[in-house]
């Protein structure tokens, strides 16, 4: 999933070797043949990492090399060809092959009859992201690369590419790296050779088919490692912090309370035996990757988040991020459809249903934190009624299927950030129906194991009929609800749900930050003059309205640091982790004059939508919204 909720923030306010010996195959898919791979992290020159592939031998005169174009769970464009560069294919006397070059992300080789190999250099992505980079499609960071003396984020659908007939061979992966660098990969290990002075060292993997390539990310470098245990799953949290500012240890206790209650939540679904969690935490340099957010690996997902985070604000965020990613162990590992399953990755086509892969996702991340007593029923309350202030700025009458199958449309894809929003929602009212139609017994994760008890990792669903499907399975109300309200796209009456739980809406004050409103931002960037000002929502945002701040106000320095173009996007980040009681110091500028708030922070408040429980609610309504909560 390319969940990139911090992003949106940041935007809102800134505007191996060769084989000589190959046996002849009867086609050209050289099917028992693995296709020998080799990244060297040793030989690095211009930010650059040298890669080999070795195919095994080809019947057929021309063949197709490609990066991919788009990558599972991004939803968007990555294009990882154009980030190679000096690719060649060389014949067994070491000539070189013609090459054409067909787009961004494929090679036709001729004469491969002939053909060895190929070599190529790749650049990575992360320090494309600076302003005056390659522009909208640089991959979302945690989908990227990084090439760095003290790290390497191999996402290895940014190295390793496949030929159009060999998708399903094995790989051998053979990674040469320092022997002084940390690595973690969840990918099947074969081997470990070191040099004979010991500098240097090849990890041999093994990867059944290109799927398994691309699933796997590494780590290299300079990191802090921990593991644990839950139930049958192993945990690797592996932290990348440059400055040292953060330890894998002190986020290991925050990942660890919270999985071991994720697993109790899920209760018998074990799809995979380890996951990894990936840790990059961002610099304030130019280099530095500015997606902050995730993306889901059948068995992993990959973190990048800014490292000026302070340790409570960066467990909550990893909270919310990792819990979500680790629920897609049950969607979309062991219930997805046909397009996940065989997934082309130069023209794919989409599922119907992000609803279920993303919606529910998230919704499992914000149900199973009240459920399990992580936080308290009014906490759970506000993150369902953000998502429903959310929502509301979105359109609400595009029908969910269709946005889903046409993602990478503009007019959908604008969409997108509602699969996290709505699409938790419709889970939600998925989950009411389905415990009142069974007095409390089922939900919406009871239907989720039946599916994956039905399907699992290794049989996909028919699209078109999972909403049949489902409906068959729970009750025509449930069929109901998703033809109107997911494929048709009549906006959900939320009021009718909570009615059912004996919950209600009311005005009234909330707590809120020091930069927005509930859901609403309080700050807008100037595209003329390149400064940070206050909109009109700052009078209604208790602690600026206190203490003088006023509409058009530009914000200058922060606690003794002037804000600039190049430092906002982290000056501002900064504000978010304010916690009453500490001192802080800021410089406005209004009408050409100074205007400076010095003082200590305390709570904000803002007046805003609240979900609460109705004190006239009957007992019908207790007992479901107990079911709800805790069944």
């Amino acid at each position: 999933m390319n969940r990139n909720t911090l992003t949106a923030v940041a935007v809102g306010l800134l505007l191996v070797g060769c084989s000589s010996t190959k046996s002849l195959k009867k086609d050209d898919s050289a099917v028992n043949n693995p296709i020998v791979s080799n990244i060297d992290l040793t030989n690095v020159k211009e930010d650059k990492v040298p890669v080999v592939i070795n195919p095994g031998r080809f019947t057929t005169d021309k063949v197709t090399y490609r990066l991919p174009r788009v990558v599972q769970g991004t939803y968007s464009v990555s294009n990882f060809g154009k980030y190679i560069d000096d690719f060649k294919a060389l014949d067994y006397s070491g000539e070189l092959l013609p090459v054409t070059k067909v787009d961004e992300n494929t090679w036709e080789i001729t004469n491969a009859t002939t053909l060895d190999k190929i070599t190529y250099a790749v650049n990575d992505t992360f320090d494309q992201e600076k302003v005056g980079g390659i522009g909208e499609e640089v991959p979302f960071s945690p989908s990227g690369t990084n090439i760095e003396d003290t790290n390497y984020v191999l996402n290895l659908h940014g190295f390793i590419g496949y030929f159009d007939t060999l998708k399903k061979n094995q790989y051998k992966l053979d990674v040469i790296a320092p022997s002084k660098f940390k690595r973690t990969s969840a990918l099947q290990e074969i081997g470990v050779k070191a040099s004979e002075d010991g500098s240097v060292v090849t990890t041999s993997f093994l990867a059944p088919r290109y799927f398994d390539i691309t699933d796997n990310p590494m780590f290299y470098g300079e990191l802090d490692v921990e593991e644990f245990n839950v139930g049958n799953i192993k945990i690797v949290l592996s932290v990348y912090s440059p400055t040292k500012k953060h330890s894998a240890k002190k986020i290991k206790a925050v990942m660890e309370k919270m999985m071991q209650a994720q697993k109790s939540y899920l209760g018998s679904i074990n799809s995979t035996p380890r996951y990894d969690i990936y840790l990059y935490l961002a610099g304030q340099n130019d280099d530095a990757p500015k997606g902050f957010g995730a993306l889901e690996h059948h068995t992993s997902t990959v973190v990048v988040l800014p490292e000026f985070m302070d340790d409570t604000r960066l467990a909550e965020s990893m909270i919310d991020v990792v819990s979500h990613e680790f629920f897609h162990i049950v969607t979309p590992l062991s219930v997805h459809s046909e397009d996940v399953h065989y997934f082309d990755y130069n023209q794919p086509t989409f599922s119907k249903h992000l609803w279920m892969y993303e919606g529910v996702t998230e919704y499992f991340a914000t149900h199973f934190q009240v459920n399990k007593g992580l936080v308290q029923e009014d906490e759970f309350f506000t993150k369902i009624m953000d998502k429903i202030n959310s929502a509301s700025l979105m359109n609400d009458t595009m029908s969910f299927t269709k946005m889903s199958e046409n993602i990478l449309e503009k007019e959908y894809h604008d969409q997108y950030i509602n699969v996290y929003q709505k699409g938790a929602l419709i889970g939600m009212c998925i989950d009411i129906l389905m415990r009142e139609e069974s007095n409390g017994e089922r939900g919406i994760l009871s239907l989720m194991k039946e599916l994956s008890n039905k399907y699992g990792k290794h049989q996909p669903f028919e699209d078109d009929k999972l909403i049949a499907e489902i409906t068959a399975m729970t009750y025509p109300s449930v069929g109901e609800f998703l033809n109107t309200h997911v494929v048709g796209g009549i906006p959900i009456d939320y009021n009718a749900f909570f009615e059912k739980v004996g919950v209600g809406i009311a005005e009234r004050k909330i707590k809120t930050d020091y930069v927005r409103n509930g859901g609403a931002f309080i700050l807008r960037g100037d595209q003329i003059t390149g400064n940070i000002i206050f909109t009109e929502a700052v009078k209604a945002n208790s602690f600026w309205a206190e203490n003088g701040a006023l509409p058009g106000d530009a914000i200058k320095v922060i606690n003794g640091t002037a804000l600039t173009r190049e430092n906002a996007r982290q000056v501002i980040g900064g504000l978010f982790t304010w916690q009453p009681g500490a001192d802080v110091e800021v410089k406005l500028e209004r009408a050409g004059k100074e205007i400076v708030i010095k003082t200590k922070l305390t709570q904000s408040y803002t007046m805003g939508k609240s979900l609460a429980a109705k004190s006239d609610a009957t007992q019908k309504q207790k007992d479901l919204l107990q079911a709800w909560l805790k069944g």
